[in-house]
């Protein structure tokens, strides 16, 4: 029997058997990550993503024995299959969980973290790398290689982290971590974008400014196209009311629609995954509530299938790959060198994170008057930690910068291809077993008072169940248990009564949801499949 598997595997990653067969061993690898996962996770611990790394990793190195060190992957990286079919389902899940009603009541801060501290990060590891592997003669890369590198470690991973909070218990410090997450991974791919598309070989001032209209060009322009389709979406599925007739049609065009906004903006030269990004706000908002009953449980669950399922891949392949043998023959020629990336890059990160992490929080609570409202250091802490982890978007832009066709210095694009590999694995089975026990101890989850609430000894919630816009994201509680009350006259007089989100609300109420849709806009129609959930 073990002959059997090994020749099997050895068949399978010489690429003698048919592409059916790899395809099957690879979902079969998919199917063991989830369930011992799922095993490991209900002892807390470690998750999904930590799991698939390892079975890649044990997977790359029985590959590794059967064929004699001649290779170690089942399937061989595709730049159209990780930017059109794996990469898209994970930013527009990111987008549909939002939960607005937090995410607009802290939007300042989290465009401050995700937005202003991504570009100070991305400047850090830029001219950080170039300036230190110049100094210690690692001089293999363009300005423009810097550049991608400084976009490609600034895309963190709070998922780890997001998995240890409850929103519950620690609602604003929740809604920094995972809005920051998600406007994080939108400005990395933005930058990475603009300067894709920039000549660095003559840079003069006209050419920087030129630069920094293209960055904002990008963002607003992916922006704009990501909402114009939510919008079509929402108009068209209230006007038409397919479920009336179908739910299935309904259902299909709040699939196709996200994939639609990917595929035009890429066709405009626009950032397809920040559009995808706003498509999945915008459709959250207006075109989940238009469906039916049926319907919204539908999707809510096939996008987090798609997201959980394309991440577990990402992680499993990246597992793979730390042991791709012709990478690792050419970075042998220089181990030290590739080693001496990897601690500067790493270094880098974590000065990166803390560079902007505190001294923007300063700044935010100088502005900010109710001490409920002001992160503490120890939050701040918790904040710099949960951006410490790299993910899905620093892979996949790594492989699309250093592994394109046309890219000269091979040796240098397998030490940056090892390096950033490097820096996930570390990153995530490290930082990632250390996460929960330091998080814990740092916001002493157990026995303390965090944002005003008292902390149960209740199981943490599933990290997905309280993102996705339904019952518990609704907007007319605005005077729930999560929002600060004013305890003094003082504090009610030094306390605005009017913000950005209750004017939107207004605006919102007024103009956008009599016409697109949304909670409590939607006429019933007798009849429709949505009558037995009322009745």
């Amino acid at each position: 029997m073990d002959s059997y598997l090994g020749n099997t595997v050895m068949k399978l990653a010489l690429k003698e058997d048919p592409e059916e067969h790899r395809i099957a061993l690879f979902i079969l690898l998919l199917c063991a990550c989830i369930v011992i996962g799922h095993l490991l996770e209900k002892n807390r611990w470690i998750n999904e993503s930590v799991t698939a790394i390892f079975i890649g990793l044990f997977t790359g190195t029985l590959i590794l024995v059967t064929t004699k060190g001649r290779n170690s992957h089942i399937l061989v990286f595709s730049e159209d299959l990780f930017f059109i079919y794996v990469l898209p389902p994970i930013i527009f899940n990111a987008g549909f969980q939002v939960k607005k009603k937090q995410f607009f009541r802290n939007f300042l801060m989290i465009m401050l973290f995700g937005a202003v501290g991504t570009v100070i990060s991305f400047f850090i590891i830029s001219l950080g790398s170039l300036h230190l592997f110049k100094k210690f003669d690692i001089g293999f890369l363009d300005m423009g290689d810097y550049f991608a590198l400084g976009a490609i470690l600034s895309a963190t991973d709070s998922v780890c982290t997001l998995q240890v909070l409850n929103q519950d218990e620690t609602p604003l410090l929740y809604s920094l971590v995972f809005g920051e997450g998600v406007v994080n991974d939108a400005t990395s791919i933005v930058l990475f974008k603009a300067f894709q598309r920039f000549n660095l070989s003559d840079v003069t001032s006209s050419n920087a400014i030129q630069l920094l209209g293209n960055f904002f060009y990008l963002f607003f322009t992916s922006t704009l196209l990501g909402v114009i389709v939510g919008l079509s979406s929402a108009y068209i599925i209230k006007k038409l009311y397919f479920g009336r007739h179908s739910t299935d049609r309904e259902v299909a065009l709040m699939i196709l629609m996200p994939y639609l906004s990917y595929m035009l903006a890429e066709l405009c030269y626009l950032s397809g995954i920040l559009t995808m990004f706003f498509c999945g706000i915008v459709m959250s908002h207006y075109t989940w509530h238009n469906v039916t009953e049926s319907s919204r449980v539908t999707t809510k669950h096939t996008f987090a299938t798609f997201s959980f399922v394309s991440e577990i891949f990402i992680f499993l392949y990246v597992g793979m790959d730390a042991l791709d043998i012709e990478k690792w023959k050419v970075v042998g020629q220089r181990p030290w060198t590739s080693a001496g990336v990897s601690l500067i890059l790493l270094g880098l990160v974590l000065v990166a994170r803390a560079a902007f992490v505190f001294p923007l929080s300063f700044i935010s609570n100088l502005t900010r008057k109710s001490q409920t409202d002001k992160v503490g250091f120890k939050q701040q802490v918790t904040i710099w930690w949960a951006g410490l982890m790299r993910g899905a978007v620093s892979v996949a832009l790594a492989y699309n910068q250093f592994t394109r066709s046309g890219h000269t210095q091979l040796q240098g694009n397998a030490i940056m291809i090892t390096s950033t590999i490097t820096i996930v694995l570390v990153t995530n089975v490290v930082f990632g077993l250390l996460t929960q026990p330091i998080v814990r101890q740092m916001l002493s989850l157990h026995d303390t008072q965090l944002d005003g609430i008292m902390l149960a000894d209740s199981p943490l919630k599933s990290l997905n169940d309280p993102l996705i816009p339904g019952v518990d994201d609704s907007e007319s509680d605005v005077g729930g248990t999560n929002v600060p009350r004013p305890t003094s006259l003082r504090m009610l007089l030094t306390t605005p009564t009017r913000s950005v989100h209750y004017y939107w609300r207004m605006f919102d109420d007024r103009y956008m949801r009599p016409v697109f849709g949304g909670r409590g806009f939607v006429p019933f129609i007798p009849g429709s499949p949505t009558e037995r959930y009322i009745h």
